[in-house]
């Protein structure tokens, strides 16, 4: 803490001990709060200038500036729905309690009440008859925001963030906006939300490295769900035939602009249907989701503008490194020349890697970030693809589609395998894989195998990436601004 931050506090406390020392209780219980400071500006907005409302209103918020003009003086308070000016007369308030507010701190949080009025000026504001101190802000709001050390105390702090970064905080309001929009887009079809678990025995669903705990009284180690996919098909199994789930996922991963351990998915199963129907519910969920957030299907996304209003583009794996790497592979070829191909695009690749995971590989580093525009790649291969349905003619690739917009993946669907003794084919398979050092491949589930043998119905699967959804929607580059709180480095190791 700096000398002049502790000096200010100090200040502060000392005015938290006069107040304290006059029967003042300057840390309320509650406030009798009427209107919103929204609310007021919706409804005397129109007032003419010099025009005053006649009826008494009570509101609250932070004060975040204070102007004094003699006898005469001005604040601004804020909430969540908006900021609003208090004009504050010695005559109407008494000598007493306009010097009392004008003592106040920028921070404190105050409840007033009084009349709408809008100035000579034309400002909507409150004329103050009353106020009452409703908490007392013991340390200074933080002015300025710029450089790379304070971007990493915008998020350590994002209390303070969100106090004077108005772009955070409606950043957070459009999160809430878009994932209301997905609800009610999928309850409208009879999908019915569910909850699956957190702690799993068996970290399943997804390519990922779990994080581990234990749990006592069973004397087990459990895992963090790094998706609940497979407990999801368990339910389409039960007969449920539509279920959706807004969850959290943990995945003990790398932390980057794109990823945080800890995310939001949605994912959603449905019964009679495959892969080409989770593509048109993908593209309703999310146009449906901008039109609520943005008013719009065409917005703009880091300086370029996107179109999410036309029909989305569909091409598969090896049409999109055709189309736009420039080169003609194929499972034809042998691992030999397709590794050559790599090397010679200088795209990385594990040893370990068969044909389907190198083609992959040049896929994601060659072609998926110039993706802009909405676009479907399709026919993933087997080899990555241990849950997906492969596809009839073609026993290398799988009925599979990944949406990439703006260059970030964004959700993945398939239609799922439902054939018990071959989803047991490829379980063997990833665990052959993990042997062989592939940590993210994943593990046998003898009861999720054991769920398939009673009959799972065909199944169309979809998962959506929530926060980078909520990137796009709100025009932000890293995740951490979509995240109330993303994960950071403990300061004892800065």
């Amino acid at each position: 803490m700096n000398s002049e931050v502790s000096d200010l506090m100090g200040q502060r406390r000392q005015k938290l001990d006069e107040l304290s020392s006059v029967g003042v209780n300057p840390f309320k219980s509650r406030f009798e709060r009427e209107y919103r400071l929204g609310d007021i500006i919706a409804k005397y907005g129109g007032l003419a200038a010099g025009d005053e409302a006649a009826d008494l209103i009570s509101t609250a918020g932070r004060i975040m500036t204070i102007r004094r003009h003699g006898r005469v003086s001005f604040a601004v308070i804020q909430d969540r729905s908006g900021r609003l000016q208090l004009y504050l007369l010695e005559d109407t308030m008494g000598t007493e309690r306009y010097e009392e507010f004008l003592s106040l701190d920028i921070g404190d949080i105050v409840g007033v009440r009084g009349t709408a009025v809008k100035t000579r000026r034309g400002e909507l504001s409150v004329r103050v008859q009353s106020f009452e101190l409703l908490t007392k802000s013991l340390r200074p709001l933080p002015e300025k925001w710029h450089g790379l050390k304070d971007v990493e105390i915008r998020f350590r702090q994002r209390y303070a963030d969100l106090i004077v970064n108005e772009d955070a905080r409606q950043t957070l309001i459009t999160r809430t906006h878009i994932i209301k929009a997905l609800r009610s887009y999928l309850d409208e079809r009879g999908f019915l939300e569910v909850e699956t678990p957190m702690l799993q025995p068996i970290p399943g669903g997804a390519t990922a490295r779990p994080f581990v705990t234990h749990h006592y009284a069973l004397d087990i180690d459990l895992f963090m769900r790094v998706a609940p996919e497979l407990y999801l098909k368990r339910l389409i199994v039960g007969d449920m035939e539509r279920v959706y789930e807004l969850n959290r996922n943990f995945r003990n991963e790398g932390i980057s602009v794109r990823h945080n351990p800890e995310f939001t998915m949605l994912e959603v199963y449905q019964a009679y249907a495959d892969y080409r129907d989770m593509m048109d519910l993908a593209e309703g969920l999310i146009k449906a989701a901008a039109e609520f957030a943005r008013g719009t299907l065409n917005i703009s996304y880091q300086g370029k503008e996107l179109d999410l209003s036309s029909d989305w583009e569909r091409l598969t794996m090896i049409e999109s490194i055709e189309r736009y790497a420039g080169l003609g592979v194929s499972f034809d070829m042998t691992l030999e020349e397709l590794t050559n191909v790599a090397d010679d695009k200088g795209v990385h690749y594990e040893k370990h890697f068969g044909k389907g995971r190198v083609i992959n590989e040049l896929f994601e580093q060659l072609v998926q970030p110039g993706l802009f525009q909405p676009i479907f790649i399709t026919d993933y291969p087997v080899e990555i693809s241990p849950l997906a349905r492969k596809r009839e003619d073609d026993p290398d690739v799988t009925e599979r589609f990944e949406l990439v917009i703006a260059g970030l993946e964004l959700g993945t669907a398939f239609s799922e395998l439902t054939n018990p003794i071959e989803q047991r084919e490829r379980f063997e398979e990833q665990m052959k894989a993990r042997e062989a050092g592939d940590e993210e491949a994943q593990a046998m589930d003898e009861d999720f195998l054991r769920a398939l043998e009673y009959g799972m119905p065909p199944t169309g699967g979809l998962g959506l990436g929530i926060d980078r959804l909520v990137m796009i929607l709100t025009d932000n580059y890293s995740i951490r601004e979509v995240i109330s709180f993303p994960h950071m480095r403990p300061e004892s190791r800065l």
